[in-house]
């Protein structure tokens, strides 16, 4: 780069044309030929994709560093490696930051945060979403504490900004060191396959260190993030397909945490009845089904949104529409280990019903669970404080909830589902529901003990035992007689109910006691 301010000899005219078109260059055009090279979008092809045409406006284009050691005294770029500014997706005003690779590998300086920092506080005052196209290399060295001090000043605008504005993080290309915990505090994270990783340290350290071999992609790439650790909440196959994905989250959530979530317009059909609900339940309470297809019986045709889909599986979280409104829903999964809460099963939730409720999404549980993961990996690891997250969470949320039983509910995971007792606005549940404290066999066997013990021939007796048991509690009315379910309905009727229900609930308010914050079991 020639010395910024050689351009003497331009008219005033002349060099702000000269300025602009040197900013859109980024890094220079060799450079940005091998980000092409290696299946990447440049930083404003992405910002093209991701606003309505016409509408980006940026702010801080002719930005520079201030750095004057290790040589960078001669190396100047316009913008210094981040693209900032504000436009609109589907007409709703976003702020957005995009990391250009092609300017010092998109490290992060002094300025480049500053120009960060900057649109997240418009973005705050003003009530609208941020989102950051993260593509760097991590701080800037050569500048040392300095670039540190840029990335903490982000995280802690993050913070403060978390419940008050969504925000939302598109990992597309490297994000390693300090870079990893700003994603890491906003609300989503979507991540690119064979392009992007995260991870607090690289492979190079991680191999002098503890001596493991791994690569980029195995240590935090997206498949791992998406399957094991969850850091991840979406998998994308490219980069347009991750962009996409980000404008369609966004049209599930309001611009801030004072609005309601868009409706969309929807015409109501005058028979709201699903009958392909009343065959999704087995007669044998021991067979799993697939809880995503009782979601897609009550839910508006192709609405859903699977969040965390490959983590955790034993339990489905996600966005949807009913009747045109935005709801969020937690649905225990029966066809991946029962449907039982774990550790992961229960921060994915726990995470997905704090997000709903900062942002005045309503809430549906579809639960069948029979139990919690029992076992010393489980307990050892903390399932009592990480199920403890969960039960914390639906406590805390102040949204309408609505919970449908569609078959086991029992013991403290029925506590847990967002029972009456815990804040839920209305309880249904399905003829096949079984409220319980146990199943029938582990009951009856507790119980009846002597008198099985004492019986000619135990195992009839316990099968005796186990029928009259079940008869007697495995079922919803034990519930409904107390007025823990509010109504026992029919599966095909279960749309129109929430379609009413949640209409009822529309206005309703609801507060915490007065406090400076809860502390969440962590």
């Amino acid at each position: 780069m020639p010395d910024p301010h050689a351009h003497a000899h331009l008219s005033k005219t002349e060099l702000l044309a000269r300025k602009n078109e040197e900013a859109l260059l980024g890094g220079g055009q060799a450079r940005l030929d091998a980000q092409h090279k290696k299946g990447k979008l440049s930083a404003r092809e992405r910002i093209d994709l991701l606003l309505d045409e016409g509408s980006f406006e940026e702010i801080g284009k002719f930005v520079m560093h201030r750095s004057k050691d290790f040589g960078l005294d001669k190396e100047y770029y316009l913008g210094d490696g981040v693209v900032t500014g504000y436009g609109t997706v589907n007409g709703r005003l976003v702020y957005v930051f995009s990391q250009d690779f092609t300017v010092f590998g998109g490290s992060l300086s002094e300025t480049h945060a500053e120009k960060i920092v900057k649109i997240m506080d418009l973005a705050m005052k003003n009530g609208a979403p941020v989102i950051g196209l993260n593509d760097s290399g991590g701080a800037r060295i050569q500048e040392g504490v300095v670039s540190l001090g840029g990335y903490a000043d982000i995280f802690y605008k993050n913070t403060l900004a978390s419940g008050v504005v969504p925000q939302l993080s598109a990992i597309m290309g490297p994000c390693a060191g300090g870079a990893v915990y700003s994603p890491a505090i906003t609300d989503f994270i979507l991540m690119v396959e064979n392009t992007s990783y995260m991870f607090v340290t690289g492979p190079n350290v991680v191999k002098t260190v503890t001596h493991e071999n791994v690569t980029s992609e195995e240590l935090g790439g997206a498949s791992t993030h998406s399957a094991k650790s969850g850091v991840t909440h979406f998998s994308c196959a490219n980069e347009v397909v991750c962009i996409n994905h980000l404008k369609q989250l966004l049209s599930y959530m309001p611009q801030n945490c004072e609005e309601t979530a868009p409706a969309q317009p929807y015409e109501a059909a005058g028979d709201e009845s699903r009958p392909v609900l009343d065959g999704i339940v087995p007669e044998n309470a021991n067979q799993p089904y697939d809880i995503r297809e009782v979601i897609e019986g009550i839910i508006d045709e192709g609405s859903f949104l699977e969040v965390h889909q490959n983590f955790a599986e034993n339990i489905v979280v996600g966005f949807a529409r009913l009747a045109g409104r935005s709801i969020g829903i937690v649905g225990n999964q029966p066809a991946v280990l029962a449907g039982v809460l774990d550790i992961n099963a229960s921060t994915k939730a726990a995470r997905f019903v704090r997000f709903c409720d900062s942002f005045n999404i309503p809430l549906l549980v579809l639960e069948d669970v029979p139990g919690f993961l029992p076992g010393t990996d489980q307990e050892w690891r903390g399932i009592i404080t990480n199920g403890a997250k969960l039960l914390y969470a639906f406590c805390e949320a102040t949204v309408p909830r609505i919970t449908v039983i569609t078959r086991k509910a029992y013991g403290g995971a029925y506590d847990v589902m967002n029972s009456k007792h815990i804040g839920a606005d209305m309880n249904y549940a399905w003829p096949t529901a079984e409220i319980a404290v146990m199943g029938a066999k582990g009951a009856a066997e507790i119980i009846f003990k002597r008198e099985i013990a004492a019986a000619e021939d135990p195992e009839a007796k316990l099968q005796e035992k186990v029928d009259e048991y079940q008869e007697k509690f495995a079922t919803p009315y034990r519930a409904a007689h107390r007025g823990f379910v509010d109504e026992v309905i029919l599966p095909s009727q279960t749309r129109q109910k929430l379609i009413r229900a949640f209409k009822m609930l529309e206005n309703k308010v609801d507060t915490m006691p007065r406090k400076k914050h809860g502390n969440i079991p962590l």
